[in-house]
């Protein structure tokens, strides 16, 4: 994995600290042109990951993305899935079979309906997760996945049934089907760790808020250090500002201090804030390594 990935909490309308600000970032970002330019940016700040929701507006960055085959050589994209909202308003909008034809993807729909009727029926978990990945991947075919990953929802709902196989299962899946690894993103990292390590899924990618004040972080910073120096998976940090409640120069010096970070995840609007942290992880990484060799 790259070291620096890039977020799209900014192109949704989402943002942690201020409703008012999320407001102007829907406005602003309402055109996939506007998404496509601050993308470009990103590149040319030498970010060639960017780390999505499988949010419907992506398929439109997808389509842009192989039509512009040579532009986006190095590009790559790590899904995150499901996003639940785009089931539910498509079903609003267009009925429950208007909704499956849009987003099955099989072209033989009675097909995929009767395999996943008869999981349902059978409580078979594995052959709806499969289905739905499927589903979600419909979007991504000609653009590089090498990482797909499950959304927090998910990760920790599953967590907290203690359906472990599950992510096993999940993990066996994308790296069959489609040449990729798995990676979890979750609120609680020490436990899915361990999770993780009874399903035997050895050095796993997992997505996790990092930061010095705990924000996001079921169980404290502690834990969590503890954790990071102790057991082996390749992290990457996200929400490392805690909403804005940390500095950046004093987020990006604690995060790229600690053990087993691979990459930082950051979402950004601007070409100076892009530089910014790009230039302070680069920064701070640096000096880590200087002090390891």
């Amino acid at each position: 994995m790259e070291r620096i990935l890039f977020g799209d909490n900014q192109f949704f309308a989402v943002n942690h600290l201020s409703d008012e600000k999320s407001r102007a970032q829907a406005v602003r970002f309402k055109d996939d042109s506007a998404i496509i330019k601050v993308l470009n940016t990103a590149i040319d700040c030498d970010i060639n990951t960017f780390m999505c929701t499988t949010h419907d507006r992506i398929a439109n960055i997808c389509d842009h993305i192989r039509k512009h085959p040579d532009q986006y050589a190095n590009f790559q994209i790590y899904p995150c899935m499901p996003y639940a909202h785009k089931y539910a308003n498509a079903v609003t909008e267009l009925g429950i079979m208007g909704a499956l034809k849009e987003y099955m993807p099989s072209s033989n729909l009675l097909g995929t309906l009767a395999k996943g009727g008869l999981a349902v029926f059978k409580k078979d978990f594995v052959s709806i997760m499969e289905i739905l990945v499927d589903t979600e991947m419909k979007m991504f075919k000609g653009v590089r996945t090498d990482v797909i990953f499950i959304q927090n929802v998910i990760t920790d709902l599953i967590l907290g049934l203690g359906m472990y196989d599950f992510f096993r299962a999940f993990s066996d899946y994308v790296k069959k089907k489609y040449k990729a690894e798995a990676g979890f993103i979750t609120m609680n990292l020490p436990l899915l760790q361990q999770a993780l390590e009874k399903v035997g899924v050895e050095n796993p990618i997992i997505c996790a808020s990092i930061n010095k004040v705990g924000f996001r972080m079921t169980g404290g910073v502690d834990v969590y250090e503890r954790t990071l120096r102790e057991k082996e998976m390749r992290v990457i940090a996200m929400q490392v500002f805690a909403a804005g409640a940390i500095p950046p120069k004093e987020a990006l010096e604690y995060v790229c201090n600690l053990p087993r970070i691979s990459s930082i995840l950051f979402g950004a609007s601007s070409r100076n804030h892009i530089e910014q942290n790009r230039d302070l992880i680069n920064e701070f990484w640096k000096k880590e390594e200087a002090v390891l060799v």
